[in-house]
């Protein structure tokens, strides 16, 4: 038995009864483990009630405090983004605009969000000293899975404050650092940890004894409700179970207890939570199968890096076939391949490329091979994949240039004029017969006077709020409104931001996203 002291009292308490506890909303993010208890509310003062219209002296804070939501990871010389991306949007209304963006399936279309969620810029327009479009920018991002991304924002602002702690430590759970981040906890008076986290952070400190004498206190004052004390008394000694789980299936599974599940062999799938969830799963202790599935999940959403993914598919020699398999063993004979020339490169890239496509992972494959794929061996060569991976890629419009006149009626000809920036009224669409995005590309590119929400918003200087609106827009295109991309595709060019507008347009024609 892991621990002895104190757990004879616990076991007797449980039959005892426990007081359920009402959980109010957490954030955006359902998933949200309850690790820290809110901050307290300011303390009664002796201030008289307000009477004849008197009114009472009020408390105020300096406004010289820097708010919470000019704290950014990209400076606007990185993102080209100005500093006035919020400052003119109520806070009100920047908020209901991030929290109605869906997190994007196109990588285009992510990878701008990210940006905009990481962007140093003012704050909204009357926005409140808590930070409330911070927090909701963290949310996001833990949304997409990007808990890397996630976790540095925060460490760039203040841990200490309990909504932001919350948020870090769940990250933290997820990506394997809960033990910096226990220390973290008991360095910091001003964080009151709730008793899941205590009894959790002190079994991972190796304090057996003290988890279950905290854990006993609670029970006896009755401040554990049913699910709670079954987890944890099951988490401080699983020997007590006699072979059959105790534990009751969650409705919402949290970070913390998720932890707690894996730690007394009921571990949950994470194919089935939310994407944060995947990042567990890349973890060393995880089987190597499990480490491809999350990080191609995780690089679908736009929260993996090219660079982990491959390095994922390279870590083992697959010893089977088939799927996942096939996939990882495709992306190891191209990296041989690439060693002994182009000609048994572009041999084997076909199979890489069709692995990726089952996948969903053509763009950061696309991005980890740019270099081989801009060569004019790749480019001038014939060879389908290698043409569209070349126009997947960060390099589109250099594999563009190189190509030679395309047919009119190919498919081709519409891809090079995107590539190049060329797309007029007259471009040749053959090759695209029934595609319902063709229209759209094309007008994105070529009319400015269409109905256009998210330019409107940006025109009023609402930029942030105009670039939310385009992702919006874009992603419905996807999702049954075609349509919908001309504006989203109009409005990115009218602030600049031509790259994405193109790769956008080149991801809706090469990429399967609307199943």
């Amino acid at each position: 038995m892991r621990i002895a002291q104190g757990l004879g009292l616990i076991w007797l308490t449980i039959a005892g009864a426990a007081v359920a506890q009402e959980r109010g909303p957490l954030s955006a993010i359902d998933w949200l483990s309850e690790s820290v208890t809110p901050a307290p509310p300011a303390s009664p003062t002796s201030t008289a009630p307000v009477t004849g219209g008197v009114t009472p002296e009020i408390t105020v804070q300096s406004l010289d405090a820097p708010s919470p939501d000019i704290v950014g990871l990209l400076p606007s010389d990185v993102t080209g983004l100005p500093t006035s991306l919020w400052s003119q949007s109520p806070e009100s209304d920047a908020l209901a605009a991030l929290r109605a963006t869906p997190a994007p399936s196109l990588p285009a279309l992510q990878e701008l969000l990210v940006q905009l969620m990481l962007a140093e810029a003012a704050p909204p327009s009357g926005a409140a000293a808590t930070g409330n479009l911070f927090l909701a920018r963290v949310d996001k991002l833990l949304e997409m899975g990007a808990l890397d991304q996630a976790q540095s924002l925060i460490e760039a602002s203040d841990v200490a404050r309990p909504e932001v702690f919350r948020r870090w430590f769940d990250a933290s759970l997820l990506t394997g650092t809960e033990d910096f981040a226990c220390t973290k906890l008991n360095e910091m008076p001003a964080i009151a940890p709730t008793l899941s986290t205590h009894v959790f952070c002190l079994a991972r400190a190796g304090d057996w004894p003290a988890a279950a004498l905290v854990l006993n206190n609670a029970l006896s004052l009755g401040a554990v409700n049913a699910d709670e004390q079954a987890l944890l008394v099951h988490f401080l000694d699983p020997e007590m179970d006699d072979g059959d789980s105790i534990l009751p299936e969650p409705t919402t599974l949290t970070p913390l207890e998720f932890r707690m599940r894996e730690a007394v062999g009921e571990a949950i799938p994470t194919a089935t939570l939310p994407r944060a969830f995947a990042n567990a799963d890349l973890r060393s202790m995880v089987a190597w199968r499990s480490q491809i599935e999350a990080a191609e999940r995780l690089a679908r959403g736009g929260a993996l890096s090219e660079n982990a993914l491959v390095g994922f598919y390279t870590a083992h020699i697959p010893a089977a076939s088939g799927g996942i398999w096939d996939r990882a063993r495709a992306v190891q004979d191209f990296e041989r391949a690439l060693a002994t020339g182009a000609e048994t490169a572009l041999d084997a890239l076909p199979a890489l490329y069709d692995g990726a496509k089952a996948a969903r992972v053509e763009v950061p494959l696309a991005r980890f091979y740019a270099e081989a794929l801009v060569q004019p061996d790749f480019a001038r060569s014939g060879n389908a994949a290698a043409l569209e991976m070349g126009l997947l890629s960060p390099d589109y419009e250099s594999v563009a240039a190189l190509q030679r006149p395309a047919n009119a009626n190919s498919r081709e000809a519409l891809l090079i004029a995107v590539a190049r920036g060329q797309v007029t009224e007259g471009t040749p669409v053959g090759g695209w017969a029934g595609n319902p995005f063709v229209g759209p590309v094309i007008n994105g590119f070529t009319l400015d006077d269409t109905p256009n929400a998210a330019a409107d918003l940006i025109n009023a200087g609402k930029l942030g709020e105009g670039l939310l609106k385009a992702i919006t827009g874009a992603e419905a295109a996807l999702t049954g409104d075609p349509a919908a991309l001309a504006p989203a595709l109009a409005a990115l060019r009218l602030v600049g931001l031509e790259d994405v507008a193109r790769r956008i347009a080149l991801q809706v024609l090469l990429l399967d996203r609307t199943g």
